[in-house]
């Protein structure tokens, strides 16, 4: 039964995350903050005009590279507080004023990057050869050549950083702040719903009219917030397009996609692929949902729900660490190492409470361990969810020992990889454990479910939706609230087709999904997953060598691009025949469930 969620305050110790690694107390955190504003100072008085030739240049980057890594600490211990409690006025009060020490820290900063830039490229390149630390850092610089602005324009445009960054923020408050949710009715029953509630249980409710009705309930109150988020949505889209065109780029998606280090037509293929030979099977598989349910018809409010829910175990906490060992195993020992480490010193936010971000993600720091956030409802699902979490702990705990802090984080293109790797994984394990084909329709259920319906299908949707978006930014247009409705809803209609009826409140998803202000991520999930189902399937045919050139990729960090590092683990994402071999694989999996269940019921 979902219950109303308790206050921060009243959260048990052991269910959150121990920021003390970061820092002890709160003065520390303050007097962090007091010396990096007294070393940014110095810096800028030391070595802006410094740079001149090879030895110069690499002194520079030295000391800057120093400056960066206490950055992040503060940065991190910021953004963490807020994200378990929007409500807490303390920790609003503290991102908000780093915020503006972080917009005078970049405006300060700014002139590295300008005047690394003026000087020849022969010098830049020399420095390059004299320096392995930096030889990546320089590479990407001169990468950036035809995009710099003048100086003064650049560390004018890094003074306006948190003006520019403010829309997610406003996001954020709006949907963890302002919007409350009341409770519902069914037969004379009330029920309460928020934000983490829906999202965590009752999406996936058993009873449909519990669901239907939850799911109405939620979509009549993000009607409430549409005009505000869509005119926050395009203020950050505009600003976007403006930045695009400002720095020279053709369009908005070179723009977005020039730090990702791939083309268009790896965006472009990931999209139309997917839209196009994945909905059948993902159709298939809703109305397996919809005759298993013995459901009057298949609408949008029922795709999250169970192909089995009465099989489905609950687990605790504790319970987690054991499946999250034995499925992780095959990693080594180091790995495990820090599993064990992540339970006992408390990296992992398991908390349900008011007022705290949805979903789950992975903060990896730089020089401290990372850290996690998860609302944890006991569903043996969630069990995916963590392991997906650990992938991104376990790729920046491997990354962040071996490359210094300008090399240890990818490409966005290849972030979602390790995690999605890890549900893999999870999933190859749970298949060997047990033959009843109850429990094995439970494991490819939960796989198709969670991790390709996640990955594939909800970021995928997102994604196709967002390339509409921008072409209209590209043209010099605006959306507004009917105009995201309308793209939402059709891109919805695009993929399940008549076999599942878009339920009125569908077309408002768009409200729920904060990836829309971290450039083209959405898809990213979809092109990460397509690598990992690849490499995961190497390792259940080579076994241990696969599993040494995975550990060597995730050591490998930001030192290679997508195409790069996918290639050191026995893929090449320059064809698309990994995500049709993904896409089939999907397809085989929904098979073996129809099979499953026709033999299930024939017993």
């Amino acid at each position: 039964m979902v219950a109303n969620l308790p206050q921060r305050s009243a959260i048990a110790a052991e269910e959150t995350w121990d920021l003390t690694s970061l820092f002890a107390t709160e003065q520390d955190y303050t007097n962090a903050l007091n010396q990096l504003e007294q070393d940014v100072e110095a810096f800028h008085k030391t070595f802006k005009g410094s740079a001149k030739d090879v030895a110069s240049v690499i002194e520079v980057l030295s000391a800057y590279r120093n400056i960066v890594e206490s950055i992040v600490p503060v940065a991190t211990y910021s953004n963490l507080s807020v994200s378990t409690d929007q409500t807490d006025d303390e920790a609003q009060m503290r991102a908000s004023k780093f915020g503006s020490s972080s917009a005078k820290f970049s405006s300060k900063l700014s002139f590295v990057t300008s005047e690394l830039l003026e000087l020849p490229e022969a010098v830049l390149e020399e420095a390059m050869q004299q320096s392995d630390e930096f030889q990546v850092y320089l590479k990407r610089l001169l990468d950036r050549k035809p995009h710099q602005l003048h100086p003064e324009v650049e560390k004018a445009l890094a003074a306006y950083s948190p003006t520019f960054s403010a829309p997610y923020g406003l996001y954020n408050t709006t949907k963890m702040v302002d919007m409350k949710f009341d409770d519902f009715e069914v037969d004379g029953k009330s029920y309460p719903l928020s934000y983490v509630s829906f999202e965590g249980d009752w999406e996936a409710e058993t009873d449909t009219e519990l669901r239907r009705t939850a799911f109405k309930e939620f979509s009549d109150k993000l009607r409430d917030y549409q005009h505000t988020t869509a005119k926050t949505y395009d203020t950050h889209i505009q600003t976007e397009k403006i930045t695009a065109d400002l720095r020279g780029y053709d369009s908005v998606f070179d723009s977005l996609l020039f730090n990702q280090e791939v083309d268009r037509s790896l965006y472009n293929r990931q999209i139309d692929l997917i839209m196009s030979e994945l909905a059948p099977h993902m159709r298939k598989y809703a109305k397996l949902l919809q005759k298993a349910h013995d459901l009057d018809k298949m609408t949008f409010a029922d795709l999250k729900i169970s192909l089995d829910p009465s099989y489905e175990p609950e687990i605790t906490i504790e319970e987690s660490k054991q499946y999250i060992n034995d499925a992780l195993s095959i990693m080594g020992d180091d790995y495990l190492e820090m599993v064990e480490r992540s339970y006992s010193e408390r990296w992992i936010d398991f908390a349900q409470n008011a007022g705290k971000s949805t979903g789950a993600f992975c903060s990896s720091p730089y020089g401290n361990h990372p850290y996690i956030l998860i609302s944890w409802t006991g569903r043996m699902n969630e069990v995916f969810v963590l392991a997906h979490e650990l992938g991104h702990a376990g790729h920046f705990y491997n990354a962040n020992r071996a490359q210094n802090v300008f090399n240890a984080r990818p490409s966005l293109y290849f972030i979602e990889a390790p995690s999605t790797m890890n549900e893999m994984l999870m999933a190859n394990h749970l298949m060997k454990e047990n033959d009843d084909p109850k429990f094995k329709r439970w494991v490819i259920s939960s796989i198709v479910a969670r991790t390709y319906y996640h990955n594939f299908v909800t970021h995928l949707l997102e994604a196709a939706y967002q390339r509409k978006v921008y072409e209209r930014v590209d043209n010099g247009q605006s959306v507004n609230a009917n105009i995201l409705n309308a793209l939402k809803r059709g891109v919805l209609e695009e993929f399940w087709g008549d076999d599942v009826e878009i339920t009125e409140g569908a077309e408002l998803t768009w409200m729920r999904q904060p990836h829309y202000y971290m450039g083209l991520y959405p898809y990213t999930y979809s092109a990460g997953l397509t690598i990992s189902t690849q490499v995961s399937k190497r390792i259940l045919d080579k076994g241990q060598p696969a599993v040494e050139e995975w550990l060597e990729v995730l050591r490998a960090g930001g030192t290679k691009t997508p195409v790069e590092l996918s290639k050191m683990a026995g893929v090449d994402i320059t064809t698309e025949q990994p995500l049709r071999d993904t896409i089939a694989y999907i397809g085989e999996l929904i098979d073996q469930l129809e099979t499953l269940t026709d033999e299930i019921e024939g017993q």
